[in-house]
């Protein structure tokens, strides 16, 4: 990495980050191996022991699949590419649905499908990782595996009246009456999470895979955030909608809106388009300046979020969220070049190396130490719990710090 010309404070905490990310690595590395059953343990409990008849889930694989395709392309260990390889053979043979193509959701910790249902952002994350691993290996089989769940998406997802992009469906793509991620979701047919996750496959599987078609479709997503995602009153992403848009949401999630601003920002630069990317920078900084404005706690961390029907924030300081803020904050400073930015970030690096990250037992506690003293209410690993944000966060704020060289 060219650091040896930017000032002190940068490479000091680009320092910082690297050895963090070493250490998320070799965590992952060392404990998460289903040596017994294969691939990885679906759920490992807060003193780092392994839950061994969890189901293992595809988000949790997919994820360990694009980070240590990743990390093995940044750091030559090659642990990091043997985890990679793992991961990858593991949701090859077992997670997709060879007869009706696309990713299963959940599978027992014996490789048996348990919940066989089509969620989108499922198919989006396996599109991420796999281009990770082709980026890593060249492997034609990952990116040919990536374009077939890209074409589903697009075949079946896409809401050709109203635009935008569906949630979930049955195994054989027909009509799923509940098309949640997870308990804490609403039950409505478009989410800006599902969205912002297919933005982020498509940069990727574009910069993998340049063509026309792949193009269109990443700035037809970077479109339904600026048309209807984006709220230009609040400057916070809109939840829930349903098929006409109608807004729905329960509040403000300020992880989601922060990661947004970089993740749009990126999808912008990977698109090529200088011109839309110059016309929607000012919005993204505005989505960062309000997380800033409105979420830091009192320790420079960012809260979780806001609840409209009590009028009240949720102040839980979560891992993923923090790691998020850094991102964000990071992308704000090196675009505008405003220095309360680069304060905020500073702030929440502090308070993740403070309170977040676990020095005893390795990796990042879910909710930080100051929040719930007792930690063994929540695992290290498990259906949500991966090394894509707290791992991704050290890698694009190195990235972004290079920018200023």
């Amino acid at each position: 990495m060219q650091v040896a010309s930017l000032p002190t404070r940068f490479t000091s905490l680009q320092q910082e980050f690297r050895q963090e990310l070493i250490a998320i690595a070799d965590w992952w590395a060392a404990h998460t191996v289903d040596y017994e059953q294969g691939g990885f343990y679906g759920e490992i409990d807060a003193e780092n022991q392994p839950v061994k008849n969890a189901s293992k889930g595809i988000i949790l694989n997919a994820r360990i699949l694009w980070f240590f395709s990743e990390v093995a392309q940044e750091v030559d260990n090659p642990a990091y590419r043997s985890c990679a390889t793992r991961a990858y053979n593991y949701v090859i043979a077992h997670f997709f649905d060879n007869e009706q193509g696309g990713v299963y959701w959940e599978l027992d910790a014996a490789a048996v499908p348990i919940n066989t249902k089509k969620q989108v952002y499922a198919q989006a994350f396996t599109i991420y990782a796999l281009c990770a691993y082709y980026q890593l290996t060249r492997d034609e089989q990952a990116l040919e595996r990536a374009l077939e769940c890209f074409k589903l998406v697009e075949q079946y997802a896409i809401d050709h009246t109203h635009q935008g992009y569906l949630e979930a469906f049955t195994r054989e793509w027909d009509v799923l009456e509940d098309l949640r991620l997870s308990d804490k979701d609403l039950n409505f047919p478009k989410s800006q999470n599902t969205h912002l996750h297919i933005l982020e496959a498509y940069t990727t599987l574009y910069q993998a895979k340049p063509s026309t078609e792949i193009k269109a479709a990443l700035k037809y997503n970077i479109l339904m955030f600026d048309k209807y995602i984006i709220d230009r009153n609040t400057h916070h992403l809109r939840m829930f909608m349903d098929l006409e848009w109608k807004d729905f949401s329960p509040g403000y999630t300020y992880g989601h809106d922060i990661e947004a601003s970089w993740l749009i920002a990126k999808a912008l630069e990977s698109s090529g388009d200088d011109a839309y990317r110059d016309a929607l920078t000012p919005t993204l900084i505005k989505i960062a300046q309000v997380t800033m404005d409105e979420a830091i706690g009192e320790q420079g961390q960012v809260i979780d979020s806001y609840d409209f029907a009590t009028c009240k924030i949720n102040p839980d300081t979560v891992w993923w969220v923090q790691a998020e803020a850094l991102v964000g904050f990071v992308y704000a400073y090196t675009t505008c070049g405003e220095e309360r930015f680069y304060r905020a970030a500073e702030n929440v690096w502090q308070f993740i190396k403070t309170y977040q990250i676990d020095h005893k037992q390795g990796e990042w506690h879910w909710l930080s130490n100051l929040d719930e003293p007792d930690m063994d209410a929540y695992y290290k690993v498990g259906f949500w719990k991966c090394p894509y944000h707290n791992g991704r966060a050290m890698m694009e704020a190195i990235r972004y710090l290079n920018k200023l060289v």
